[in-house]
């Protein structure tokens, strides 16, 4: 039996070993592949920050969901936070995926200090204090996103992420 189990530890570090070189090569992604994944990604995660804005803040904030006295105020102010939050979140994700194309990160890294300032936007629609300029602001953020994402090829639509996504 000690004689079996010694075989085959030696049979797997054997199996899972190797030249270094090998298995580098035979996992890396070429160039072209890491930059279509990049695109991609970029595409994706700036869709689903588009839509959320739309959705949960834009939309909600027009049809004054969020006044004093609103019907269903507190939970669409909720619902904006959790948003703010989620969008800001995939907007550093889309800037992170932006830097695997050269083109893409070129276009999207004059964006990077307008997406710092939605920062603690979510908190302030939490709390019931945003205002009009505030609304504008990631109404402009992701239009600029979406603008920069065409120029380089990487055309950005509306996702709107669930309910449970924004939580989560």
């Amino acid at each position: 039996m000690a004689l079996l189990l010694s075989c085959a530890l030696l049979l797997t570090t054997a199996a899972c070993g190797g030249d270094d070189a090998q298995s580098a090569s035979a996992t890396a992604s070429t160039t072209a592949e890491q930059q279509r994944l990049a695109k991609t990604r970029f595409v994706a995660n700036a869709g689903l920050a588009a839509g959320a804005t739309y959705q949960w803040i834009v939309k909600p904030y027009r049809a004054g969901k969020f006044k004093k006295g609103a019907d269903g105020q507190k939970f669409a102010l909720v619902k904006a936070g959790l948003a703010g939050a989620f969008a800001y979140n995939r907007l550093k994700a889309a800037v992170n995926n932006a830097k695997g194309d050269e083109t893409l990160s070129k276009a999207v890294a004059p964006l990077t200090a307008g997406i710092e300032k939605l920062k603690d936007l979510g908190t302030k629609l939490r709390k019931g204090e945003a205002s009009e300029a505030d609304v504008g602001s990631f109404e402009d953020v992701i239009q600029n996103v979406k603008d920069a994402g065409a120029s380089a090829g990487a055309t950005v639509t509306d996702q709107v992420p669930s309910t449970s996504q924004l939580g989560g």
